[in-house]
């Protein structure tokens, strides 16, 4: 008779319905999300790869501490134009501010995804960065005056959300869709896979 070997427990630390629907979507359920609390602001001189990584890790570690026996996933996105990082819109100005700058441009949705795997002695990091381009088309008045009255934009990293009514703002978009929703979905699953996490 074999023995099935027991399930690991899996933690989100992330307080975004989005990821946590999106793993739902591929058929990966987490057994836990635990949030970490972090001050997200950027540091001097960082680069946006560097931003989305730190702090991936950071709420990665911070969970960790409370679920020393568990997988620990964590993500964190961030929308660049150039070197410079954009907020995640709390007041319509921001998302103005955000929304002025896209128009018409091209810029990259960095996702920083960090796994911590128990290793008897702590935890193993393994981590990837998943980048996706977009193009915004040139928007008019009417355009920005009806996104910002949907009210979609709040909370939002660079003030949209591809997943609702911006998704008609696109131009065009190269590579990873659901990492500017939120969470590269191919990329987390192989990290999931290869570090030995079954299939359920």
């Amino acid at each position: 008779m074999t023995i099935p070997s027991k399930v690991p427990r899996l933690v989100l630390a992330s307080a975004s319905p989005r990821r946590l629907d999106l793993l739902r979507q591929i058929g990966i359920v987490p057994d836990t999300v635990d949030p970490a609390d972090l001050d997200e602001t950027p540091i001097a001189d960082e680069l946006p790869p560097q931003h989305a990584l730190r702090l991936a890790g950071e709420k990665a570690s911070c969970v960790a501490a409370r679920h020393p026996d568990s997988w620990i996933l964590a993500a964190d996105t961030v929308v660049a134009c150039g070197r410079r990082i954009l907020p995640k819109a709390e007041r319509e100005q921001e998302a103005r501010r955000c929304l002025a700058l896209l128009s018409g441009r091209r810029h990259r949705v960095l996702g920083g995804i960090v796994l911590l795997v128990p290793d008897g002695s702590g935890h193993r990091r393994i981590e990837r960065l998943v980048r996706t381009d977009v193009t915004f088309k040139v928007l008019d008045t009417a355009e920005t005056e009806a996104y910002i009255a949907s009210g979609e934009w709040q909370g939002k990293a660079g003030g949209y959300a591809i997943q609702g009514r911006a998704a008609a703002l696109v131009r065009w978009i190269g590579g990873s869709y659901s990492n500017v929703v939120g969470l590269g979905l191919h990329e987390a699953a192989g990290m999931l896979h290869g570090a030995g996490y079954p299939a359920r």
